[in-house]
Parts: C-alpha cells; sequence; structure tokens
C-alpha cells in the first residue's frame, strides 16, 4: 500500500522581530532560535532570543509609555482595546491556523481561543468604567477613601498551549486598569504572539504593548527587573516557584497561575453515561490533555466505577487521532 503524503497548511507569516517600543528589533546578541510544527515536526520559522539587553529596552519603552496611558480618558482607553478586540477577530482564521501549526492543538480550539482572546478584551474594556473607589466615614470631621491606581510596567509569561488566547486575555485587565505590559510569548509557539504584536503596533500606542520572545533567561530578567512592578505567570508548579523566588527579591507583586489537578467526584445517584461523557470532555483531547483546567482526576463511588469506566473507554476509543487542522 502507497504511504499517503500528509501536507502541512502553509503560513505567509515571517516574524519581524521583538516589538519593543512600537519599532522592531533584533535580539541585541543577534541569537534566534527555531520553532516547529510539532504534529510532523515541520520547520516554521525562526525569532530572536531576547535577553536581558533586550528586557531593559522593552522595560524602558513600557515605562515612557506608561503616563500618557494611563493618563488617557477612560473611555477612550477602552476603544483602544476594543480596536484590538475587533481586528483579532478580523484575522481569526490565521491566527487559529497559526496557532494550530505552531502549537499542535487542535484548529477549532485554537479558533476558539481568538473569541476568548476578543471577547476577554471587550468584557475588561467595558469593566473598567465600573471600578470606583469607596469612601470610609470613620470619625466625625474625618473622611477616608480608596482610589485604585495602576501598577507600571506589567511584565506577562505564557505557555505553550493557548498561546494567542493567553497573550492577549492575560493582558486585557491589565491594559484596561492603564498599565503597559511587556509579553513574553511561549518557546514552543511563539507565532501567534508576534502575530498579536503586529496588530498591536497597529492599533495602539507605541509602547503600551511589548513582545518578546525568548527562554528562562528573557523570563528571569523580567521578573528581576526592578522597573517591572506586577508579574503574571501561567505555567507549571516548579516554574512558579522559581518566578514567586525571583520576585520576592523586590517584592514584585506576583499572580500565579499553575498547573491543576481538577478532579470530578461522581456520587452513587449519578448517570453513569453522562458522567462518563462529562469526564471525557473535561480531559480536553483536543489540546492535547495540555489545559490547566481539565480533568486529572476521576472519584468514582464502587458502585458505579464499572459503568462509568466502561462508558469512558467507549468513547475515548471515538476521539479522532490525527494532524489537528
Amino acid at each position: 500500500m502507497p504511504s499517503e503524503t500528509i501536507k502541512t497548511p502553509e503560513l505567509s507569516f515571517s516574524p519581524k522581530g521583538l516589538l519593543i517600543g512600537g519599532k522592531w528589533e533584533e535580539s541585541s546578541n543577534g541569537k534566534r532560535f527555531k520553532t516547529i510544527n510539532p504534529s510532523n515536526q515541520k520547520y516554521l520559522g525562526e525569532v530572536p532570543l531576547a535577553d536581558e539587553q533586550d528586557v531593559s529596552r522593552a522595560v524602558k519603552a513600557a515605562k515612557k509609555a506608561f503616563p500618557d496611558w494611563s493618563r488617557m480618558p477612560i473611555k477612550e482607553r477602552a476603544g483602544f482595546l476594543i480596536n484590538l478586540a475587533d481586528r483579532l477577530m478580523e484575522n481569526k482564521d490565521e491566527l487559529g491556523m497559526m496557532d494550530c501549526v505552531d502549537s499542535g492543538n487542535a484548529l477549532n480550539g485554537m479558533k476558539g481561543d481568538v473569541n476568548w482572546s476578543s471577547d476577554s478584551l471587550k468584557f475588561f474594556a467595558n469593566l473598567i468604567t465600573e471600578i470606583k473607589g469607596q469612601t470610609h466615614s470613620v470619625t466625625s470631621g474625618h473622611l477616608n477613601f480608596t482610589r485604585r491606581h495602576p501598577f507600571g510596567v506589567v511584565a506577562k509569561i505564557n505557555p505553550f498551549n493557548h498561546p494567542l488566547r493567553f497573550c492577549a486575555e492575560k493582558s486585557a485587565a491589565a491594559l484596561a486598569a492603564g498599565n503597559t505590559v511587556i509579553v513574553k510569548a511561549s518557546e514552543q509557539a511563539p507565532l501567534s504572539s508576534l502575530r498579536f504584536a503586529e496588530i498591536c503596533e497597529e492599533v495602539l500606542p507605541q509602547g503600551v504593548v511589548n513582545v518578546l520572545t525568548g527562554d528562562k533567561i528573557c523570563g528571569d530578567a523580567m521578573v528581576r527587573h526592578p522597573d517591572v512592578r506586577r508579574v503574571g505567570v501561567v505555567g507549571s508548579v516548579a516554574t512558579g516557584k522559581i518566578i514567586a523566588k525571583a520576585a520576592a527579591d523586590d517584592l514584585t507583586h506576583v499572580t500565579l497561575e499553575l498547573g491543576g489537578k481538577n478532579p470530578i467526584i461522581i456520587f452513587p445517584d449519578a448517570n453513569p453515561k453522562q458522567a462518563a461523557s462529562y469526564a471525557v470532555k473535561g480531559m480536553n483531547m483536543n489540546r492535547q490533555g495540555q489545559s490547566c483546567s481539565s480533568t486529572s482526576r476521576v472519584l468514582v463511588h464502587q458502585n458505579l466505577h464499572d459503568a462509568v469506566i466502561e462508558e469512558m473507554v467507549k468513547l475515548v476509543e471515538k476521539l479522532p487521532v490525527g494532524l489537528p487542522w
């Protein structure tokens, strides 16, 4: 039987470099690294390998952009983010396919991530108008009140399983609140983050969003930089521990979204077929099971154990296995 030729969708995207202060830059060390399609090991392109100097340049650019962005009228700032959200949807097919071939995730799921990205930007753009301070009457003649202020430069370090979504979604609240952002794209799937950077370059003021590609040297420099006031990380527990320790030196605020252990508990009065269906769907097989909200434990009452296992096996056997596009 002759072998079948498997074709990879072609990408017309060519990375321009690192987005720093609204300009495209090569890494200071001149180094680049390859990104491949994990489904068939096909070469997709090369991106800059950012180092400490590049991080310093990005922080400087973000710090420079912060005063104007943070003082901008809320409705005007929200308008920028809504425009960015719309532009993502205009490029949904391209962005979805880009993440599909760069991360190995199923195409439908990656297109869904574009929806999530756009929705998150619009959600926080509208939510920011509802953020208010509080007043506290403590004693007569005194008025205590609170006002909310942006942190300043915020760093975002992202994983491979939702490349675009975490790039856009995890930046949305920070941008809406008036912070400027530096994103470190995933080493394994950097392309959609750089495409996102291109759209940001066209839509947002210079320096508001800066996008770097690199390895742990780049990430460590972002966390340790004294002018980075908040760090958001999505990744493993081991990575989270390293970043938390590094951020502690300057008491930098850290938000860690780490690997979850998400149980489903099936009680004796449950419907075995329905329970098995929920358990298998929750495994996120269309994302290779690599999602922090994936089902990782199923606790089944002994009276239903055999019936649930039987149904789960049937469902798993029906899952299509192959290329993600």
